[in-house]
This record gives structure tokens, sequence and C-alpha cells, in this order.
């Protein structure tokens, strides 16, 4: 079958087709045929090096990719509960790992880790919910906060920003979000009730429009540290990619939450709750543009240049 992936580190060129053994349903697994696999910062890391040491206990080529979707191919034995049947339209998360990762043409997942696709999408919006989507969900469950308490965003026009917005305002919470002049109409559609213009400095901007203090922040800008301000005492904030805050606490009693989607990789009623929360309009899938597997190097080139507004999406 064929994948796209690295024999060696590098940029964006390293990226090429390589072919891989047609993988088989093992118990409790379900092969996807793949139509779509969505990009992610997260993916650049698997080409770039950043992970050569998690993957050097596996051969080169090492395959990026998160987010799949496509038709069910085969089932394992022990699937029964899955829901699922052969040629139904479905999306996976991928947990990667030395030549398994989403950008494949055939994979075999966890069956806990694949849901149908919301009605009335194709594959390539359908691959832009998975991994975000449940990182979303998973930070806002961390911070569990109540009803009606004001929740602030960074990042908000990006991928993982964008649901936390909308999921929030679905829970029920006040959403304080970041954005760029060029991003307001985007990020006010998403539903957030307070804009406040990103930056370095956004704490003080999110502390002057919520005197009082935000209950809890969703860091999707990797500001860490920088975004404390802004939190009430006994605040949370929620971060990304392990940030656990600094050392020696900060203060005030105010918690770090860091979010691990690998934690939600197989929470398939979380899943299948974003795939009807998708089909009703809660969250909008955004697909910035697709981009045959020929030329994912392109993908990864756009994405480290910056500025792109929804997922771009590698098709098979």
């Amino acid at each position: 079958m064929r994948a796209v992936g690295v024999t060696e580190f590098g940029g964006p060129e390293a990226l090429e087709i390589v072919e891989l053994p047609e993988p088989e349903a093992g118990p409790g697994e379900v092969v996807v045929d793949v139509a779509a696999a969505a990009v992610s910062p997260t993916d650049t890391f698997t080409r770039n090096g950043a992970r050569a040491k998690v993957l050097a206990k596996d051969p080169p080529p090492y395959v990026p990719g998160m987010d799949v979707a496509g038709t069910v191919a085969a089932l394992g034995e022990e699937t029964g509960g899955s829901g699922l049947a052969v040629g139904d339209r479905v999306m996976g998360i991928v947990v990667p790992g030395g030549s398994r990762g989403g950008y494949s043409s055939r994979i075999a997942l966890p069956s806990d880790s694949v849901a149908h696709a919301p009605a009335g999408t194709d594959h390539a919006a359908a691959s832009t919910l998975p991994m975000n989507g449940l990182t979303a969900r998973l930070a806002l469950d961390e911070l569990a906060l109540p009803a009606g308490a004001t929740l602030a965003v960074t990042g908000a026009a990006g991928a993982f920003g964008g649901y936390v917005v909308q999921l929030a305002k679905a829970d029920g919470l006040r959403v304080v979000a970041d954005s760029s002049e060029a991003d307001e109409e985007l990020v006010r559609g998403l539903g957030a009730d307070v804009l406040v213009r990103r930056g370095d400095d956004v704490a003080d901007r999110i502390r002057a429009a919520v005197p009082e203090g935000v209950a809890g922040i969703a860091d999707g800008s990797l500001q860490g540290d920088a975004l404390v301000p802004a939190l009430a005492d006994g605040g949370r904030i929620a971060t990304v990619r392990g940030y656990g805050g600094p050392e020696g606490g900060s203060g005030r009693g105010i918690t770090w939450h860091p979010v691990w989607v690998r934690d939600y990789a197989r929470n398939r009623a979380a899943l299948d709750r974003l795939r009807e929360q998708a089909e009703s309009g809660v969250v909008t899938l955004r697909v910035a543009d697709t981009v045959p597997a020929e030329r994912a190097a392109e993908t990864h080139r756009r994405l480290e240049a910056g500025g792109v507004r929804g997922r771009l999406v590698i098709t098979f």
C-alpha cells in the first residue's frame, strides 16, 4: 500500500511516497481505506526529527498523521460492539508510531478510535475533526469549569482553538477569545462572546476585559506562563504539548492541566459525540485545501509558513 513518510529526517522535501505491507485487522481492530488525512503541526515533528528518540525503536520509514477519514475495509474479531460495518464512512484518530501513521492509503486502528463520519460531509472535512476535536474536548473536561464561568482561549482562529470556542459555548461557558484584526470575523463567527487582540501581551487585554480574572484558559497559542496574570485566583490553564507550568508553581492556587490527546484516542463515545455536534452545526469543519499524496511536501511547507486557517488535507 502507499503511504507518505520519511526515510531520513529533514524539511518538507523529505516526505516521499513509500510502500508498506497491507495491514490486517487484528482482534478489536478496524481496517480503514483512507481517502483523506488531515495535516497538523505535530506531524512535522515526525518528519523533521524532533521525535527521533521516540521513533528510534522502529526502523524507517516513519509515517506522520493523526487524523483519517475513509471507509471500513475490514473488521477484526471482538469489534461487534463498535456499530461499524464494512463500507461505512468513518473517521478515526491515529496515535502514530514508526510506519503507522495517518498518511497511509490503508490503516488498521483500534475500533474504539473510529466512529462514523458526520452525515453530509466529505472525507476531507471528516478528517479534520478527530484529533483537534478530541484535544479540545479533553482540554475542557480537564478544566471542568461550571456553566456560566468565563474561559479565555488563545490561538482561537486555529483548529484546536476554534473547536474549544465552539465546544465551550455548547457547554454553557462565556468565552473570551484572542484574534488578529484579519481573523475577527472568523473568531466572532465561532461564537466568542468577547474578542481581544492577540499578541505577547494578550494576558493584559484579557484581564482588562474581565477585571476579576478568567476561571480558565485553553492555551492554543503556546504562551504558557505569560498568561497567568489573566487568571483569577484558583484559575486553571490547559496546555498542549505537555507543558505543566513553571517550576515551583505560579501561586494563587492556579493549576496547570497538560492535555495529551492520546488519553482520549480510544474514547469512541467522545468521538461519536463530536460527530453529532458536527451534524447539528455546533462545531464547524474547516478545510483550508486538499492536496494529493504525491504533493504532501507542499502541505508541510504551507503549514510551517504560518497563516493557514482550517486544516490542510492529504488525499489518497
